[in-house]
């Protein structure tokens, strides 16, 4: 009990702590992440804006001569300001007058910003990029090979050429293409693909999520160090209340076996003084069961203490099995079931006979006695894995839920009321002594309804190889 309470405390605070660090490096490596992303399609399609802009101004100045870049027109050979754009008139429209377009409308909105926003301004001014044209019939041509060569000395045509294939077959107008970032724009002749080398930063975000990661598995390592180290102080209360509870059963144990002893010796003398006196037969028998409940709860107690003086050694499942529940075959069938035992002559395990036998016979007595008489009581011993698997089943006139199947193990539970002494001999904790021993040999005990009619122990422990003296 102790132990499982280690697990489950340590578990459960290792898990905790694992949640928590894994959700907060996810969230800060995704925020990132966004963050980035967004940023250098910001910044992508900025560039991408400008290149168009000057492609138009180029086209505007090359088909009319001197036209001035938008906005910025020179004045009129006599020096007066041109006349002011009519007030209904587009933003966009185009006038010869006025040295090209009006005024700065929203088609120039990314030179307004490189002016106005200096983030915006550093951001382009240190970025690595180029262009692709796409005319009509699918032809690409670089559109900047001079830029190319001063910004990315290491990037030739043909490489320039293929990722943009590869834009171009994606038919996205953005989107990532290894480490760049690209942005397609519909221009006079065709379409403008701009690439923007991020390699940078996406190497800032990969080391990001590299330390963070390795910050959170050595952050849950400690935890775990620490959640080790702190259990056994955590649950001090817990194994306090326990060792009490075990000290006053032990304790008040000792103290019955006196006046049981002095009862059972009087009734003797009294039944040799008077044979037959069904009151003192009567008492003998109830004395008698207290001194089984008396050693039944000093055995579970000392089955639960963390670490039970066990005398353990090979032992082979099969004939152990066959040798218990030979005398429930005939209590079974004088209850008019049939008692079939199947096991497997290559099971062997490391533990205590005496408890391994105390556990066989618990869950062959709770079957043979609680059996309803329309089916057979099987007993079955198979290799599962790394354990051995002991299955005891039974029929049973009532299924039990799986809340009363989880409660079986609880000291003095009785699935329904009809289980008492009156009608079948036990006190109730003869399944919680037998998980206690399979607890104590690694292994575990669990009960449930194998169909609406059938309910099976199920006892796992964990297996060995045959000692070779036995081969």
């Amino acid at each position: 009990m102790i132990k499982k309470l280690k697990r489950s405390f340590t578990l459960i605070t290792l898990l905790s702590l694992t949640a928590a660090m894994v959700l907060a490096v996810a969230v800060v490596n995704f925020s990132n992440w966004l963050s980035v992303r967004r940023e250098l399609l910001s910044t992508v399609e900025l560039i991408a804006e400008t290149a168009r802009e000057e492609r138009q101004i180029q086209e505007m100045n090359a088909g009319l001569p001197g036209l001035q870049d938008p906005g910025l027109a020179d004045p009129a050979e006599d020096g007066s300001t041109p006349p002011p754009f009519p007030e209904d008139e587009p933003e966009t429209t185009f006038r010869p007058d006025r040295g090209g377009f009006g005024r700065r409308g929203d088609l120039f909105w990314a030179r307004e910003r490189l002016q106005q926003d200096r983030h915006a301004r550093n951001l382009v001014n240190e970025s690595r990029w180029f262009s692709v044209l796409s005319d009509a019939e699918g032809n690409l041509t670089l559109a900047d090979s001079d830029l190319l060569a001063e910004q990315l000395p290491d990037l030739d045509e043909d490489a320039c050429l293929a990722l943009a294939a590869r834009a171009v077959a994606s038919g996205k107008s953005a989107a990532f293409l290894g480490d760049y970032v690209f942005r397609a724009l519909t221009v006079n002749d065709g379409t403008l693909l701009v690439f923007m080398s991020c390699e940078t930063r996406l190497a800032a975000v990969r080391t990001l999520l590299l330390i963070s990661g390795l910050a959170c598995v050595a952050g849950i390592l400690l935890a775990w160090l620490i959640a080790a180290l702190a259990s056994n102080r955590a649950i001090q209360p817990t194994l306090r209340n326990m060792e009490r509870q075990k000290r006053f059963i032990t304790d008040a144990s000792h103290e019955l076996k006196t006046p049981l002893t002095v009862i059972s010796t009087n009734m003797e003398l009294l039944q040799m003084e008077s044979p037959g006196n069904p009151w003192v037969q009567s008492t003998q028998k109830q004395t008698a069961s207290l001194r089984r409940l008396v050693d039944e709860l000093v055995y579970l107690s000392r089955m639960e203490e963390e670490n039970p003086t066990l005398s353990r050694e090979p032992l082979q499942l099969s004939p152990l099995i066959r040798e218990v529940a030979e005398p429930f075959q005939a209590m079974a069938e004088y209850n008019g079931s049939d008692f079939l035992v199947e096991a497997e002559d290559s099971l062997w395990i490391n533990g205590d006979q005496d408890s391994i036998r105390r556990l066989i016979s618990t869950l062959c007595d709770n079957a043979a006695k609680y059996a309803a008489p329309d089916g057979p009581i099987r007993v079955q011993a198979t290799a599962a894995g790394k354990y051995a698997r002991l299955t005891v089943s039974n029929p049973v006139a009532e299924p039990l839920t799986p809340e009363e199947c989880a409660h079986l193990f609880d000291r003095f539970y009785r699935a329904d009321p009809s289980r008492n002494k009156e009608k079948k001999s036990g006190f109730g904790i003869g399944l919680s002594i037998a998980a206690a021993v399979a607890e104590n040999h690694g292994g575990t005990v669990s009960a449930a309804m194998e169909d609406s009619r059938r309910l099976a122990f199920t006892c796992l422990l964990p297996r060995i190889s045959e000692p070779a003296a036995k081969k």
